[in-house]
């Protein structure tokens, strides 16, 4: 039997991420390309969930989450995002955020929509588009600021434009789109009547006083955001796959279904655990994690700077691009893969953020990371000669 790719698959390309993650594994490297924080777990998470287990939580459970989760879900909402959401009508839970998007992108678009994507863009976001035959419009901001240029916006609306897909703080540029930034775009929206999609994993890790807000909190298009976030990154837990989404009861009920049709529901003693995490937590554990994060920020940055590879210092999210246009080599690939040949620290190469040649000068590191791993991670950028 002759074994081919289906069509749709062959239309995907091999995350650059995993890949620079395979080839950092043969040499034994360091890997500072995937976003895995290996940071140690909270108590709550895994006696929760260990407790859920063995109470017998290991079943399916309804198709938007345990009845537990969706309301300390629904709190930390209103107590840190302002929104206002029903536990019982406005939020699904989700097999983690990407499953959330992909869920979201099945239930709203059609063969031929166009979704508006900002670069450097996350990987995932562009594949779940494609691998849904959603068609993918780009706008590139302009570093170093990563600049929001409204012109380039109203250039790429078409007819069949059906949304706009926001990641803040965002993978990998690093950038927390502003209240001023954010009111634009809710205007471009409401004029081009547009579906907003937030990709809000990281928004507890901003940096130098910023503030996270959700556009789902503006109450003129309320009615039309898509609020997606999750737990990975916060709790440290990116194998749980405890994601969700947020918005009004009409799209949370077409959602609710597509997300039952591909993932059934997340796994229950995990939801179990998340729930109790977001209930016992003080205030404090989501100060700490900004601040160590903006440490390890700080200790990356510094080390790139020494050996040549300036950064762009983000301004939330725990990923810093680099200009590695000093280092050796035509495309960001045969770039990132001199760097870990000669330092043995993997880096995503920029290409894999952006649709057309853009990125080659471009890497992006990653830096949540334990101190003793970022600190030889750093050591040897340090030795870096160029």
């Amino acid at each position: 039997m002759k074994i081919t790719a289906s069509n749709r698959l062959k239309n995907l390309m091999k995350s650059e991420i995993r890949i620079m993650s395979i080839e950092c594994e043969k040499m034994g490297g360091i890997n500072l390309s995937q976003g895995i924080c290996d940071l140690p777990l909270a108590p709550a998470l895994y006696q929760s969930a260990q407790k859920a287990i063995e109470d017998g939580i290991n079943h399916y459970t309804r198709y938007d989450g345990l009845p537990g989760l969706r309301q300390a879900i629904a709190a930390k909402l209103w107590q840190y995002n302002k929104i206002q959401a029903n536990p019982e009508k406005n939020i699904i839970v989700t097999s983690g955020a990407t499953g959330a998007l992909y869920a979201t992108c099945l239930a709203l678009f059609n063969r031929g929509d166009e979704v508006i994507l900002f670069e450097p863009f996350y990987g995932y976001h562009e594949y779940t588009l494609a691998a849904l035959d959603i068609t993918p419009v780009y706008v590139r901001l302009q570093p170093p600021a990563w600049k929001l240029d409204m012109e380039k916006l109203e250039q790429v609306v078409t007819k069949r434009t059906k949304g706009l897909l926001i990641n803040t703080p965002a993978n990998p540029s690093g950038k927390v789109f502003s209240r001023s930034e954010l009111d634009l775009l809710a205007d471009f929206c409401l004029r081009h009547d547009l579906f907003i999609l937030t990709d809000e994993i990281y928004e507890y890790i901003v940096y130098d006083g910023l503030e996270h807000i959700s556009p789902g909190a503006l109450p003129e298009i309320a009615d039309r955001v898509i609020t997606i976030s999750g737990y990975s990154k916060t709790f440290s837990i990116t194998g749980w796959r405890i994601g969700y989404s947020v918005c009004e009861e009409g799209l949370s009920n077409l959602i609710g279904c597509a997300s039952d049709l591909v993932y059934v529901c997340a796994p229950a003693p995990l939801q179990e655990g998340t729930a109790e995490a977001i209930r016992a937590l003080p205030g404090s554990f989501y100060k700490n994690l900004g601040q160590g994060y903006s440490l390890k920020r700080t200790k990356l940055c510094a080390a790139l700077e020494e050996a040549k590879l300036k950064p762009y210092v983000p301004q939330g999210a725990y990923y810093t691009l680099a200009d590695c246009s000093l280092v050796p080599g035509r495309t960001s690939k045969e770039k990132a893969m001199y760097v870990l040949a000669k330092t043995g620290v993997a880096a995503v190469p920029g290409s894999a953020f952006y649709h057309d040649g853009g990125g080659e000068n471009l890497m992006r590191f990653c830096f949540a990371k334990s101190d003793d791993v970022l600190d030889e991670a750093c050591e040897r950028l340090r030795r870096l000669k160029l």
